[in-house]
């Protein structure tokens, strides 16, 4: 049933003033003191509507039960926008005026052990069910507070059902099959929203069932589908600015825990160098994701993050080139298809710097398109190249 907002503000407004929870038979006293005739239907949907408010996501709850909804963005009072997985759309949606807003993003932060008033106006943190929540308080943000909200996903794609969705050719399925059986060392890469994490939680759910699998993440998203992973997440430091534990720290300590296969959720930092020193040491079969343009600029990216932890651009190239062997890139259609658009493999140049060299493509349509290059990859691959 929908209910008022202005009703549920005054119904509210009287219980604040006697300091009383909302009950069913308080919130029915007041909506007599109010003036206000009802049925229990609308006394329960009222009780409802202002537990939402005081313990859950708000109005904001009944998108974060929709199947389907990967993000949930406020821009402010009124304007809510989704992402079912074809793109941003604008829906309607009541969240109330700037202070309510406010009030419901300062609830979720304080719900993850997070501060976010005026001294520390924006936060980004992981709720209690896994959801990943961003906040900007006004007047930071000059249209209101903005609210994003990234919702993990409740399924684990085989790549079947990837193919299914057109976000794999045919052909691919086993191409990526081959890569992961053969322990290859590999970066997933693409732009916000492409589906990097959807794919590497389906490759990971075909790992051997007798690896162990240790995954590092900022904000915990992988779920594969497999019988032995150990999960490691970081910690931002406290409102005292001490207890951060980073994800160089995580990885760190995801050497000693005997990995089969180390995963970083996304290589975002100084870890780069652990990554790559752990992937030139033994540890094969890792992988990880990376926000890049497009798989030409992935060592240029992983070279300014080396950049971060001190290494050089020599050192950095020389470690890319022995520890990776491959690179999946995928991108987002103009209607908001996600899928895979190649494969590439690295390879060095006469001056000893690191490229990545098309190996293998799938266009939109068509079967996979094998490059020169494919030939790096072919000791890897039993069927296709």
């Amino acid at each position: 049933m929908n209910v008022p907002a202005e009703l549920v503000e005054r119904v509210r407004g009287i219980l604040a003033a006697q300091g009383s929870g909302p009950t069913p038979a308080r919130v029915a006293a007041a909506l007599r003191a109010n003036g206000t005739v009802c049925g229990d239907a609308m006394v329960l949907a009222v009780v409802e509507a202002l537990r939402r408010e005081a313990m859950g996501a708000g109005p904001l709850d009944v998108l974060l039960s929709e199947p389907g909804i990967t993000d949930i963005l406020v821009n402010g009072p009124n304007e809510v926008f989704i992402d079912r997985g074809s793109g941003l759309e604008r829906i309607a949606l009541h969240t109330g005026d700037e202070p309510a807003v406010r009030r419901l993003a300062t609830r979720l932060a304080a719900a993850a052990g997070r501060r976010l008033d005026d001294a520390t106006p924006y936060v980004d943190v992981r709720l209690p069910d896994g959801t990943r929540f961003h906040a900007v308080l006004a007047p930071i943000a000059a249209t209101g507070t903005c609210l994003s909200l990234r919702v993990p996903s409740r399924k684990v794609f085989t790549l079947e059902e990837l193919v299914a969705a057109g976000s794999l050719p045919p052909g691919g399925a086993s191409v990526l099959r081959d890569l992961l059986q053969a322990r290859v060392a590999f970066l997933i890469s693409g732009g916000t929203g492409t589906g990097k994490t959807t794919l590497l939680n389906s490759l990971l759910s075909l790992a051997d069932p007798s690896e162990r699998l240790v995954l590092v993440e900022d904000a915990s998203e992988l779920r594969p589908n497999h019988p032995h992973v150990i999960r490691l997440e970081a910690r931002p430091p406290n409102v005292e600015g001490a207890g951060e534990i980073s994800l160089r720290d995580l990885v760190r300590q995801a050497l000693r825990m005997r990995p089969d296969r180390l995963v970083v959720g996304e290589v975002r930092g100084a870890e780069v160098v652990d990554l790559l020193s752990a992937l030139n040491t033994g540890h094969e079969g890792g992988c990880g994701t990376v926000h890049a343009n497009s798989a030409a600029d992935i060592p240029a990216r992983l070279e300014a993050l080396g950049a971060m932890a001190g290494l050089t651009r020599e050192a950095i190239h020389s470690q890319i080139s022995s520890a990776l062997q491959a690179v999946i890139h995928l991108t987002r259609t103009p209607t908001g298809t996600r899928r895979i658009a190649e494969i590439r493999a690295f390879t060095t140049t006469p001056t000893g710097q690191t490229i990545t060299v098309p190996a293998i493509e799938f266009p939109p349509t068509g079967p996979p398109k094998l490059h020169q290059a494919a030939t790096l990859l072919a000791p890897h691959l039993k069927r296709a190249a």
